[in-house]
């Protein structure tokens, strides 16, 4: 196994590459909730492009107007990537993907059929023998447009073998370069899907001529691994997704797959062209657009992924950091391990991260502001720097406190068509009073900009979260807003009934920690002593 605490040897040209297929812009988009204008669509094409993405589905042209002019927007900007996009098996289809495609570097038009007898006979209405015609038809049509043609058999999974492998025959005669073989619903097991590409690679006619490809579904929460596993079958394209969006429990996740094949590339002797450094970056960008959240347990992307709070892990972790993570969090676009504060940390992370906050304390000092952080601990979910502050620097009230709020107030401008404005109220670590206002590209914008000027603190967003911490209709909402100050990634907190107010407290909570380590560096230096 790799050494995770030294740098990860690069994949180089000369090794076998897996083709990213990325289909956040089609099938990703089709999930609930993830609909994307063309405009955010765009964007987000540059992204995977910036990520190193080999083939961006840019769009199933034939559905509506506005995803026709969407692809062609960015067909017209994005290049380094092919752009794909989807037709059925049907003329119109696949001449919309072809009026789609014009003036495209690399364009490819990828046709589907279904294939299982169930789709056959339900959905289709057609035998073996028409299902094989339409495939025949439409790969020759699509390749009097592009050379570059890929069919898909529609639930390949649940189709009889020696079919698949016939009508897989048929489209590589036609002109197709790249043969997909989709676990439509998500049916399938890691060694029956290895199983089934090898059986296709000895028995598809000119198999060497064509790519083949998986296409997994999650609806067992397999489709990581099932593509692992048709890569050892001998895919060497995997359509996938960024965060795993898509129909029903979604698709194969980019990102897990990717680092699957970086970290464990010993054992599967093949890498990708993605910028993994830009995993994270590409997959907020993605929440931010869609309004989906990545829950926080998620493989390299959620915030707990190189996140540790049980003091076995927080020691072994110091001691050497390959003792419990894999990879290096800056190797996904983290900017570094987290140390959460909670009542399973031990002692030695506490003095760990208080020397990270700049106070070195005595064995009895820290014996006491232990016992302290173990008796909040057991109050509060987790236990922020500021609170750890606040435990070193108890005695002096003024400087641990800092700038208070008031009250705030924000107006959306909805009603009356005016810009999102905020005002704020402040104390201010001297007992002064202090009000501003200020405009924003929202309301939450517009009162962290009036809280900027209140205080003098700027301060760099990296993340902002609010969430339900209580229920009912009196549920309290918690607000987490993550910046990063001189190289260091600091969150704050804020929880209230008003999610403005959480969002005030959470903002303020990181000023304030700004402001003590300017303003008071005598009041640290103290505590040392």
């Amino acid at each position: 196994m790799n050494d995770p605490s030294g740098p990860v040897t690069p994949i180089t040209d000369a090794q076998p590459h897996v083709t990213i297929f990325d289909t956040s812009l089609r099938d990703g988009e089709q999930s609930p909730g993830c609909s994307m204008s063309a405009t955010q669509k765009l964007r987000f094409a540059h992204a995977l492009s910036e990520l190193g993405v080999d083939v961006i589905e840019a769009g199933f042209p034939a559905s509506s107007e506005a995803d026709l002019e969407g692809t062609r927007a960015i067909v017209r900007e994005v290049r380094g990537s092919t752009l794909a996009t989807l037709a059925r098996c049907h003329p119109g289809d696949i001449e919309a993907c072809a009026r789609a495609l014009e003036g495209a570097a690399k364009p490819r038009i990828h046709v589907f059929i279904s294939t299982s007898p169930l789709h056959r006979q339900h959905k289709l209405n057609l035998d073996k023998q028409q299902v094989l015609e339409r495939a025949v038809a439409a790969v020759e049509q699509a390749r009097k447009y592009v050379d570059d043609v890929e069919f898909s058999a529609e639930d390949a999974l649940r189709t009889e073998h020696d079919y698949l492998a016939e009508i897989c025959s048929a489209a590589v005669a036609a002109g197709a370069r790249t043969l997909n073989i989709p676990d439509t619903v998500g049916y399938t097991t890691p060694s029956e899907i290895r199983a089934l590409f090898e059986y296709l690679r000895a028995n598809v006619r000119d198999a060497d001529r064509a790519v083949f490809s998986a296409h997994c579904h999650n609806d067992l929460g397999l489709a990581v691994a099932n593509s692992l596993a048709a890569i050892e079958g001998g895919a060497r394209q995997v359509e996938c997704t960024v965060n795993g969006i898509g129909e029903r429990a979604g698709n194969c996740a980019l990102e897990e797959l990717v680092m699957a094949l970086r970290v464990r590339n010993a054992y599967y002797g093949v890498g990708t062209r993605i910028d993994t450094r830009r995993l994270v970056p590409t997959s907020r960008l993605l929440s931010r657009i869609t309004g989906m959240v990545v829950q926080r347990n998620k493989a390299i992307v959620g915030q707990n992924a190189f996140a540790h709070e049980s003091g076995i892990h927080q020691h072994g972790m110091l001691k050497h950091r390959g003792t419990y993570e894999i990879m290096h969090p800056e190797t996904v676009g983290w900017a570094q391990s987290q140390m959460v504060m909670g009542r399973h940390s031990g002692r030695a992370a506490l003095s760990d991260r208080l020397q990270t906050l700049g106070f070195t304390l005595d064995e009895a000092r820290l014996n006491a502001v232990f016992a302290a952080f173990k008796t909040l601990a057991e109050k509060k979910r987790e236990v922020f720097d500021a609170d750890l502050e606040a435990l070193v620097l108890g005695a002096d009230a003024k400087a641990a406190r800092g700038y208070r709020l008031v009250r705030a107030h924000v107006s959306t401008g909805v009603s009356d068509g005016s810009l999102p404005t905020a005002s704020v109220q402040l104390v201010d670590p001297e007992g002064a009073t202090v009000s501003e206002a200020a405009v924003g590209d929202g309301p939450v914008h517009a009162l962290f900009a009036a809280l900027a000027r209140a205080t003098g603190v700027a301060l760099r967003i990296d993340s902002y979260n609010v969430s339900s911490v209580t229920t009912g209709d009196d549920a309290q909402g918690q607000a987490s807003v993550t910046a990063r100050v001189d190289g260091v990634e600091l969150t704050g907190s804020g929880t209230s009934t008003d999610i403005i107010e959480a969002s005030a407290l959470a903002w303020l909570e990181l000023a304030n920690r700004m402001h003590r380590t300017q303003q008071a560096p005598q009041k640290r230096l103290a505590a040392t002593a």
